[in-house]
């Protein structure tokens, strides 16, 4: 028999159907920007590293900061306008 789920469980499916907010986008960002950090540096630790691997992981961490960059650029209001 199945077993119904968890109340924890079930908050976390309510949280994953709802829409994030730009704050929280943001944040989701920030959060895989620094775990790219991490591989690459890993990857810079080994004397013969995957040089293709690295090139898209540094390609991938630009993508990101980009996304920061304009996401944090859509939040701050237009003081000129």
């Amino acid at each position: 028999m199945t077993e119904p789920p968890e109340s924890a469980d079930e908050t976390k499916e309510n949280a994953a159907n709802d829409a994030l907010t730009p704050a929280m986008q943001l944040l989701e960002l920030q959060k895989q920007h620094r775990v790219l950090d991490a591989k690459i540096a890993e990857l810079h630790s080994f004397p013969y590293q995957n040089q293709v691997l690295l090139q898209r992981l540094k390609k991938e961490k630009l993508r990101l900061k980009d996304r920061i960059t304009r996401l944090k650029d859509d939040m701050i209001p237009d003081l000129n306008a």
